[in-house]
């Protein structure tokens, strides 16, 4: 992989609608459903902010799915670290011992397996220089596609970039890894005279006390996060940012997250205070075991919640969870729920991307309460 990054500067024609898209993951389902949701069509421009490929279901489906949708429509692919690391295994042998052979039995998923299965391999996959050389010739197609993706896509008033980037200035220096893998990105201090576009840190990761997969807009710092955790997260979604146009300033979004939609028939106010448990910050000190929850201290915080024991891993002697919260969601009669989980004492729900747990009755799309 070069070590620069690779700028494009095409020109979006004045009026057309633009939406950007990252963080895909091999969800194909996800994502056809969030261009039918949008009304994607051929006088769109949709821009795919990288991480295409990997730890989902279907990378390979997917990225064959975007080529042809390259042929009838107007789509710019980036790449993002995940898709540079696949990139990664079909151009050097370096990194045998230092990664792949740690990352790949970890992710059985992975895109090289996918292509590995549909060539035959049945080789040992930990010989991993024959699994090199028989997806070099399988697949010399998905190489040269992923090689020639851009890192970042300049226009007059916009950036589009997985990870980020320091400084607008001289960006044909930096280093394309970092600009693909760039850690929260928002947390780093940084302003621009163009809306910088990104993915790669679920935007959940941000957010102390509220868990929240809707994209964050930092007007005056002109930075957009829109990665939803589609995949990585229980409750997560593909986030479409709309931008009716290359000089408009009225962005809005869409999500798909494929949870069921329920009609809330019963008020509930917010919680005034609440804590958002989430990767990174996910350590517990088991209080009291229960059935279906458990009475834990959140090392972090210091904040004692019940939380589903369904959500609770153990790595060692670890005690930690996937993203959990004491969130009580604000809803009024007739909102649209999305269910994430239901539980003997209420329900775990998403409303405008926002997680948290509502305690009222709900309906179905045949009027059925619950």
């Amino acid at each position: 992989m070069s070590q620069n990054a690779i700028i494009i500067h095409p020109e979006f024609a004045p009026g057309r609608r633009i939406l950007a898209v990252s963080d895909i993951h091999g969800n194909l389902p996800f994502f056809q459903h969030l261009l039918e949701k949008v009304s994607f069509s051929p006088d769109d421009i949709l821009v795919l902010v990288g991480d295409m490929l990997e730890k989902g279901p279907d990378s390979l489906g997917l990225l064959r799915y975007i080529v042809q949708l390259c042929k009838t429509h107007t789509v710019y692919p980036l790449c993002g670290n995940c898709d540079g690391l696949v990139l990664n295994f079909f151009e050097t042998d370096s990194l045998d011992e230092s990664f792949f052979s740690r990352y790949l039995p970890q992710h059985p998923e992975s895109c090289i397996f996918q292509m590995a299965h549909e060539a035959g391999y049945d080789g040992d996959p930990t010989d991993l220089p024959r699994l090199r050389q028989t997806l070099r010739a399988a697949f010399p197609q998905v190489r040269e596609w992923l090689a020639k993706l851009p890192t970042i896509l300049e226009t007059e008033q916009l950036v589009f970039v997985h990870g980020g980037v320091p400084s607008l200035e001289h960006m044909e220096q930096l280093n394309r890894w970092r600009c693909m893998k760039n850690d929260d990105f928002r947390g780093q201090g940084h302003s621009f005279e163009k809306y910088v576009i990104v993915g790669h840190w679920p935007v959940t990761l941000y957010h102390e006390h509220i868990p929240s997969a809707a994209p964050i807009f930092d007007w005056d710092r002109k930075i957009i996060s829109i990665d939803g955790g589609c995949v990585l997260k229980i409750d997560g979604q593909l986030n479409a940012l709309i931008l009716p146009s290359e000089d408009a300033q009225n962005f809005t979004w869409q999500a798909w997250d494929g949870l069921p939609v329920y009609t809330a028939l019963a008020a509930q106010e917010p919680s005034c205070d609440s804590v958002n448990i989430r990767w990174g910050r996910s350590d517990l000190e088991l209080l009291e075991a229960g059935e279906e929850f458990s009475r834990c201290r959140h090392l972090e915080t210091g904040r004692e919640l019940d939380i589903l024991n369904s959500y609770l891993r153990h790595t060692g002697e670890r005690l930690w969870c996937e993203d959990s919260t004491d969130y009580h969601l604000p809803v009024t009669p007739g909102d649209s729920l999305s269910l994430v989980a239901r539980t003997s004492r209420g329900y775990l729900m998403k409303k405008n991307g926002v997680t948290g747990w509502y305690f009222g009755r709900l309906a179905d799309k045949l009027g059925k309460t619950k």
